[in-house]
């Protein structure tokens, strides 16, 4: 049976816009990672719809590779993000605070070409309650990625590639690399929890821009398509039976 360890839990509060690395989180059936792409950035040219919306309304690094270098802490108590980026220092806000939009607008204004359309205003996909998120996906996902697989890309292109390139949720560390392409319609256990693994991950340019700068400089998708034919990295999965997990737990493919 496959198996490992789970590495790394990974948050972005605001879809595109920051991350934050997690010692523990509790998932829940049929819902995203807790406050996982609870809020998204919508541009001005953005045609949206009441709740979840698809990824072209938004303001992200696939259009906008400076946000990639955004960190983020979120406080649940209170609902503020602090946000931080190398070019621009740090502003700590409440989101859902209309009042406290055009400081942030302000702030992330810079970090967006002229000639796109800009970050307008901040929405979501629904309430916290309604446990999801602005993911990529049309179903609350949860993002699964393989470290070996990752170990494994970054030797054949000779750089070695940030795991917040590619804005995952769980890390896991164990199984050999690009197995994780026979998971599909599997379930997975992680402690208690219980995630099927439904369908692969394809990728966009934001994988191409380094974290810490916000620049490109490695260019995944050529990578990707030059050595097996297309352009996927992780997967998507749903929780099937919720509970509580840590980094370090163990993980195993039934």
């Amino acid at each position: 049976m496959t198996g490992g360890r789970l590495a790394h839990i990974c948050r972005h509060p605001i879809k595109g816009h920051g991350r934050e690395m997690l010692a523990s989180v509790r998932l829940s059936a049929d819902e995203c990672l807790p406050w996982d792409r609870h809020w998204a950035v919508a541009h001005d040219a953005a045609k949206l719809t009441e709740g979840w919306n698809p990824c072209v309304n938004f303001a992200r690094a696939a259009k906008a590779p400076a946000l990639m270098a955004i960190e983020s802490t979120l406080d649940e108590g209170t609902g503020t993000i602090t946000l931080r980026h190398p070019d621009r220092g740090a502003i700590t806000f409440r989101p859902d605070d209309a009042a406290d939009t055009p400081r942030f607008l302000d702030w992330v204004r810079p970090l967006n070409p002229e000639n796109r359309a800009q970050p307008a205003r901040i929405v979501s996909a629904g309430p916290k309650s309604s446990g999801r998120g602005m993911t990529d996906s049309d179903f609350p996902s949860i993002a699964i990625l393989n470290l070996t697989s990752l170990a494994d890309l970054s030797a054949r292109m000779g750089h070695d590639l940030s795991i917040h390139r590619w804005r995952g949720n769980l890390w896991l560390d164990g199984a050999e690399a690009w197995d994780e392409w026979n998971w599909i319609g599997k379930r997975l256990t992680i402690g208690s929890t219980v995630l099927e693994v439904k369908e692969r991950i394809t990728r966009c340019s934001a994988t191409t821009v380094e974290p810490a700068t916000g620049r490109s400089n490695a260019d995944t998708l050529s990578a990707l398509e030059s050595h097996f034919g297309h352009q996927d990295f992780g997967l998507y999965a749903v929780v099937v039976e919720g509970g509580d997990i840590a980094t370090g737990d163990a993980w195993a493919l039934q």
